[in-house]
This record gives C-alpha cells, structure tokens and sequence, in this order.
C-alpha cells in the first residue's frame, strides 16, 4: 500500500511538470513571426502571479492585470502621471496585444513576464501626449549571419532573421524596411552584396524595395561545443561602404538561450542605430539618390528644297512628363492591400501600378508611372483622404485612422 500511494503521488508530481511545460510550449507557440510596424506603444518587463480556481482562469487574471500595470507604466513613462488606472472596458479598446515573453502555467497559478501593446493614437488621446513619431528615412535592413564560416541572409530561413521578425519597431525612430525574404531576395541580397559598393547596383537594389539607404546588421555566432555557451560578435554599420558604427559581443550559457541572445542584440544594434541618427552619422549617401538623366540624341534636320513658311507645331507627348516612382503603403491585412492599390489605379494620370514587395502585416512597396510630378500626386492621394509622406523618388501612405472617442464623464477614469 505505501509503495502503490507513492507511486500515485509521483504520477500526480509528473503531470503537474508536465502541465507547466505544455502551457510554456502553448505560449511560445503563439509569438508573432511577422514584421510588426503597426507603431503600438509597448511597454515590456511586466511582472505577474496570479492565483485561481483553475489554469485558465489564472492565466486571464494576468495578462488582465498586466494590462493595468502596462498602462500604470506607459502613463509614468509619457505623462508622469505615478498610479494611473483605466477601467477594464476602457484598456480593452486601447489594448492591441499581449506579448509572452516568460511563463509558468501550473493548475491554479500563473507566474509569467508579459510586454503590454497599446494603439499609438487612442493612448496618445487619453494621455494628451502627441502620437507622432520623427522617422528616418526609409532604410532597407540586411540581418547577415555568419556561423561555422559561411554568411546567410536571406537563403533560407535563420535564427537573426527570425530575431529581426519578432523585433516591434513601432517605438524606433529609424523606419526600417525589412524583405520577407521570399522571391528574388536571396538573390539581390545576399552575403557577397553587402561588400560591394558600386551605387549603381545599390540604386537599383533600394529602388526595387523603396529605400533610401541600406542598415547592415551582422551577427557572428561561436559555440564552444553542441549545447554549450554561445558567444555573438553584433556589428552594426550603414551604407553600401559599410560604416562601422558599434561592435560589442553578448554570450548566453547553452544552446537554449540562443533566441534570448538575438533579442537583446536586436534591441542593442537599434539603440545604436537611433543614436547615430540623433548625433547626425546616419545620414544618406547622396550618390544612392543620383539618377542620370537619359541621353537625348539630336537628329539632325533633313535639307529643305523648297522654302516652307507654314510655322508647324510639334505636340508634346505625356511621355515627357511621366514619373516613374516607389509607393510604401501600410498594409495590415490582405483588404488594405487590395484597398490602396485600387486607390492608386483609380487616381487619373496613374499608367501603371506594379507590386514590387508585398508583406501582410507590415509595409508594402509599389512601383507608380504616372503624368506628372511627384508633388501632383500626392496632392491627388491627400485629396482622397490618405496619409502621405515625401522622400527623394518615394511616397509612404497610409490611412488616418479615426480620433478615439473621450471616455464618457459618468465611467471615472482614475487618472491622477
């Protein structure tokens, strides 16, 4: 009987172990591999343990009180406001969504360390903070990894790639333009691309995906031995020169951590980039913006026999006035993508409108011919109620979203 009533305790120990483990896997398994630009202020590092009647229960009890204490957290950091609350119906329509970035699920307790997203223009309203946001041109991002002697980018998917696709860059200054990786990317981005430095190739390279200059992050992983500590060398340069602009290293005890690693080297090399921005150093190679006009050959006047007073008139085509040019545009979800591109077709003057890098979830880039300049069709795209932005040969639009409603005087806000 002793041993049957321990062997009936250790099932129960083991299924407890495994219930925590299956709730980890669960909450890892729901990370976001897609480019996130939706510019949601995000507050991280938030502590939770809850306690309830069973595992689910607890688990909605904390990311409900993750989302007051992100909110306490974001008032702080904006507004200096110490101990503001919302109530809960007025946090869900502000709450974009929850990050795991640790947990622990048992039967009645939920220990975890959540990242809290908040909509940039609805917690801008309610904190009267302004929700715009200073960006750097935009900057085609190229995560090069180098492991075991051999650099990868985009030839198949890897762990600094992966790095790069969890990173939120909403809260970054530099508007970074990220490939998805399929199609022709492994082939114009690649390894060896990063060390050439002709203009020409670049210009075509940026123009392709709407950037005005290239970021270079870099990685180089050493192991010790299978399963042990890891050590990773970070560069982060610019240009098609490659600028050095940090270089630091990051080490983490077994191969477990390998993702812990790269997620603070993300977070690292953007700070360094923000920097360089601020001080001045991440500026655009204007060589990268250089186009050469196209030869115009002079035909020369065939000889007149007979003297011809009639003044004749030669018309001008619309093809001296065509523009070619790259249009990024926020395309959260495969109706918004199809949206703006009917807008742009739709607009008069528009010949062509071609796709050049299409990403759910986060920027798209089109290529536009049109009658005109530039400055005329973004007067065009402003005057259908679209968000525009100007660079050299670039257009970012986007659509405003609506100012949020003021919370009703009868529901108390909390705020202090």
């Amino acid at each position: 009987m002793i041993q049957r009533r321990h062997f009936r305790m250790f099932v129960a120990a083991l299924s407890l172990a495994l219930l925590g483990v299956a709730g980890m896997v669960v909450a890892q398994g729901t990370r976001n591999n897609g480019f996130d630009s939706s510019g949601s202020f995000e507050v991280g590092g938030v502590e939770v343990d809850v306690r309830a009647d069973d595992a689910e229960s607890a688990r909605q009890a904390g990311w409900r009180l993750a989302t007051r204490k992100g909110w306490a957290q974001l008032a702080q950091r904006l507004a200096g406001r110490k101990g503001a609350t919302l109530s809960d119906s007025t946090l869900d329509s502000i709450v974009t969504g929850i990050i795991i970035e640790q947990e622990n699920v048992g039967p009645n307790r939920y220990i975890a360390r959540l990242g809290v997203l908040f909509d940039r223009n609805k917690a801008g309203a309610l904190l009267g903070v302004s929700a715009h946001v200073t960006r750097s041109p935009p900057m085609l991002l190229l995560p090069l990894e180098w492991s075991g002697g051999a650099g990868r980018m985009f030839e198949r998917t890897n762990a600094w790639q992966d790095a790069w696709a969890r990173f939120r860059s909403g809260n970054s200054a530099i508007d970074y333009v990220r490939p998805q990786g399929t199609g022709p990317d492994s082939l114009l981005m690649n390894a060896g691309q990063t060390f050439r430095r002709g203009r020409g190739w670049w210009r075509e390279v940026l123009d392709s995906y709407g950037a005005a200059d290239v970021l270079i992050a870099e990685v180089e992983l050493r192991r010790e031995y299978p399963g042990g500590p890891i050590t990773g060398i970070f560069t982060a340069s610019h240009g098609p020169d490659r600028l050095p602009l940090a270089r630091f290293a990051l080490r983490v005890n077994n191969s477990d951590s390998l993702d812990a690693l790269l997620d603070a080297g993300v977070q690292r090399i953007d700070k360094v980039y923000q920097d360089a921005l601020t001080s001045g150093l991440l500026k655009t190679d204007q060589l990268l913006s250089f186009h050469p006009p196209t030869p115009q050959v002079e035909e020369e006047a065939p000889e007149q026999t007979a003297v011809d007073t009639t003044p004749s008139v030669q018309p001008t085509t619309p093809a001296d006035t065509a523009t070619s040019l790259s249009v990024q545009v926020d395309t959260p979800d495969a109706s918004a993508f199809l949206t703006s591109e009917g807008a742009l077709r739709g607009i008069p003057g528009v010949r062509s409108v071609t796709t050049s890098s299409t990403a759910l979830g986060g920027v798209s880039v089109m290529r536009v011919t049109y009658d005109g300049s530039i400055g005329s069709l973004r007067a065009q795209l402003e005057g259908r109620g679209w968000s525009v932005q100007q660079g050299p040969g670039v257009l970012r639009i986007s659509k405003p979203s609506a100012a949020p409603p003021r919370p009703a005087s009868t529901e108390p806000a909390g705020q202090e």
